[in-house]
């Protein structure tokens, strides 16, 4: 009987059509309508507050009251499963990908994903990066036998929008300028010391570090790279993944190499 009271009241919570939950009541007997659409406002409002908190840029580009009434909306139809609201709004992404918006902009989603991957760098676990001085010396048959270990917080985000830039733009950390001309761009985000990095990555980088990240040997993610990226520049890519700490360390079977 507890159970279905708490479903009610949370049912209630988040859907105005609904009545108070008639097993509430005040200390005079009567039901407590004006106190429960009080409670009700102040849920709505700190998961909104929460959304905001963790999508800013969002909120930048399409403005205050359009983000408030975009996570209303989320919010009613997503309820949080977890008490860590650090990581409530995993499925606004998706959420933003249907909405009638999208026509103006389009990258919109994406960018989202970017902010949430931001998130979930941050509260991933630590590693220490591996130093490419590791690398030296090592012979290129044992290279392309070994396996990358990559750092907890790595995300990778595909678009066909220049994201990174945007993001950039929208955040402080690049100046507002036209994109009509951008090409598409991937981001990598990783947080290897104490700071979450973004930058964009090549379709053949990415490529490279999603097949590392399968678990693929180093001469195989080259060659899944290559289908992508025909005129792959591996010692470029390495150099880049190597400077943003996405790979923590490298192994095979008879060799293992860390920071």
């Amino acid at each position: 009987m507890w159970a279905a009271t708490q479903r009610a009241f949370a049912a209630a919570l988040l859907d105005t059509g609904r009545p108070v939950p008639a097993t509430l009541t005040s200390h005079g007997g009567e039901r407590p309508a004006r106190r429960f659409a009080v409670h009700r406002n102040n849920v709505v409002f700190g998961l909104v507050s929460a959304l905001r908190a963790r999508f800013p840029v969002v909120e930048r580009i399409v403005g205050e009251e359009c983000f408030a009434a975009m996570a209303r909306d989320f919010a009613v139809m997503h309820p949080p499963r977890s008490p860590l609201l650090m990581f409530y709004g995993d499925g606004l992404p998706d959420f933003i990908a249907e909405l009638p918006l999208m026509v103006e902009v389009p990258y919109l989603a994406d960018v989202a994903r970017l902010e949430a991957a931001r998130t979930h760098a941050y509260h991933a676990a630590d590693a220490v990066p591996i130093s490419p001085a590791a690398l030296q010396g090592l012979r290129v048959d044992r290279l392309l036998a070994a396996r990358a270990i990559l750092h907890p917080s790595t995300h990778i985000i595909r678009s066909r929008h220049p994201i990174v830039t945007i993001w950039a733009m929208n955040s402080g950390e690049a100046e507002l300028r036209s994109i009509e001309e951008e090409e598409p761009e991937n981001a990598l985000v990783v947080r290897p010391h104490a700071v979450v990095t973004v930058r964009k990555f090549p379709a053949g980088g990415v490529a490279l570090l999603q097949a590392l990240a399968d678990g693929e040997t180093l001469g195989r993610a080259v060659e899944s790279a290559m289908q992508d990226q025909p005129c792959l520049d591996l010692a470029a890519h390495l150099a880049g993944l190597l400077e943003s700490g996405a790979i923590t360390a490298l192994s095979t079977e008879d060799f293992e190499q860390g920071e």
